[in-house]
């Protein structure tokens, strides 16, 4: 059944009151299916049902729905279904919840904790709000090199319900240092006798609590990891960082990255759910900055005025050089930006990048060129001349916009600003007033004006 005819069913069994049948219903969906349903509906019937639900499966339910409608909820459940719900979510899922409430829902939260639970959630809060220690969790399995596989396999029998995974284990010494990692896998095809320390990975990749969380998912995406041992600065295991936790990083920094190139203050809140002004006020900043950098391509022209009164005609191919110049220069950013952000493409390569950009533009721009060439002085019947002088230009502009293109993400991330920033708006408003410089330039060297 789908989720449509699913929520149909619901609310109707709701409407008629048939509560027995209804949780027969509910205790057999998947958490993610009933949490997206309970989003949708209005808050009433949404606490009606999630109070329905079996206790395991209300806590699943609940690590799923939005901060609004966790919020809704906690007002009303007692302060024993709230604890229970507290001790049941996994540790990194609390602190989410905890990160997005106010601070009486917050204070609430914490009186369903002990002392411990409360001195880690501190301790969690703390850290930098985009850090690896923000995401991670400390709800892993750890083994002692000494133990035997017998001994952890036991180990992983009496605590690996609670854990987060248990699919990769990681061996730490009594200070809790970072030694090794053994995978399940491992655990279970060696001899029962043989020594941890004498079949663990010793070669770890981890990152340190204050990396930054673009660091990790790139991590993620080049390894191929389920979950990435976080250590504190004197390598101690401090949490893992699982990889539906990434991907929800790599889904908030693509979204940035687009809100970035479109020229917009980046948001977190989602679109239909965001105030007008709120919208209006992540929109205006860069607008106005690019309305009045685009003013430089109105001197520009009002500077070749006695070039544009003696040419008219030069006037009608202003469009479509800005244009291209434009469109070259968000095609080389956009890859360009896109290598950054997955590892791709580092500072090294800037040469690189740039013989490649040069390369393209040459041929991109020999090739529209030529047939710009054609289409103004055989279709159009354009002068010899201002053909060859549009041509030109274009020839130029887009090897010029193509190396712009290529170039500035990367001198942008030198000076850590985020390279999206050098997207398409920026870009186009630079290679703008670049190409009617070179235009008006051509112009006056070509027909001597």
């Amino acid at each position: 059944m789908d989720k449509e005819k699913q929520l149909e069913l619901i609310l109707d069994l709701v409407a008629r009151k048939k509560y027995v049948e209804l949780k027969e219903i509910l205790k057999e969906m998947n958490e993610v299916d009933l949490a997206d349903i309970l989003n949708e509906i209005d808050a009433q019937t949404a606490v009606l049902l999630f109070r329905m639900l079996p206790k395991d499966l209300a806590v699943d339910v609940f690590a799923h729905l939005t901060s609004d409608r966790q919020r809704e909820i906690i007002k009303v459940i007692t302060d024993k279904e709230l604890k229970y719900i507290v001790e049941e979510l996994y540790f990194d899922d609390m602190i989410d919840l905890l990160e997005e409430m106010p601070a009486n829902i917050v204070n609430k939260i914490l009186l369903q904790s002990n002392k411990e639970e409360r001195d880690l959630i501190n301790q969690f809060l703390k850290y930098p709000p985009d850090s690896a220690g923000s995401i991670m969790t400390i709800e892993y399995v750890d083994l002692k090199k000494n133990m035997t596989v017998r001994e952890a396999l036991q180990h992983i029998k009496e605590t690996g319900l609670n854990k987060e995974t248990v699919y990769t284990c990681y061996v730490t010494d009594e200070n809790r240092k970072l030694e090794g990692i053994i995978s399940l896998r491992k655990l279970v095809t060696s001899e029962l006798d043989q020594k941890i320390e004498d079949i663990m990975e010793r070669d770890v990749i981890y990152v340190n609590t204050h990396d930054d969380q673009e660091t990790v998912a790139n991590i993620f995406r080049k390894y191929g990891f389920l979950a990435l041992p976080v250590v504190d600065n004197e390598n101690r295991l401090t949490g893992i960082i699982t990889v539906d936790d990434i991907m929800d990083v790599m889904e908030q920094e693509a979204t940035e990255d687009f809100q970035k190139m479109a020229a917009m203050a980046p948001s977190d809140e989602a679109y239909l759910e965001s105030n007008v002004f709120e919208l209006a006020k992540h929109r205006i900043f860069w607008l106005l900055i690019l309305m009045v950098s685009a003013t430089i391509s109105g001197r520009i022209i009002n500077g070749a005025e006695e070039v544009l009164t003696a040419m008219i005609v030069l006037n009608s191919f202003i469009p479509m050089l800005m244009d291209t110049a434009g469109n070259s220069g968000s095609q080389s950013s956009t890859l360009v930006i896109r290598g950054l952000a997955t590892g791709e493409i580092e500072m090294k390569d800037f040469a690189k990048v740039l013989w490649k950009e040069f390369r393209i533009s040459i041929i991109v721009g020999v090739v529209l060129s030529f047939i710009n060439f054609l289409r103004l002085y055989y279709l159009e019947k354009i002068d010899f001349n201002i053909s060859l002088l549009v041509s030109l230009t274009l020839i130029v502009v887009i090897v010029i916009s193509k190396l712009l293109g290529g170039i500035l993400p990367i001198i942008a991330k030198k000076f850590k600003i985020d390279p999206a920033i050098m997207a398409g708006p920026l870009i186009t408003t630079i290679a703008d007033a670049i190409s009617l410089t070179i235009y008006f330039y051509f112009a006056r060297l070509i027909l001597h004006i």
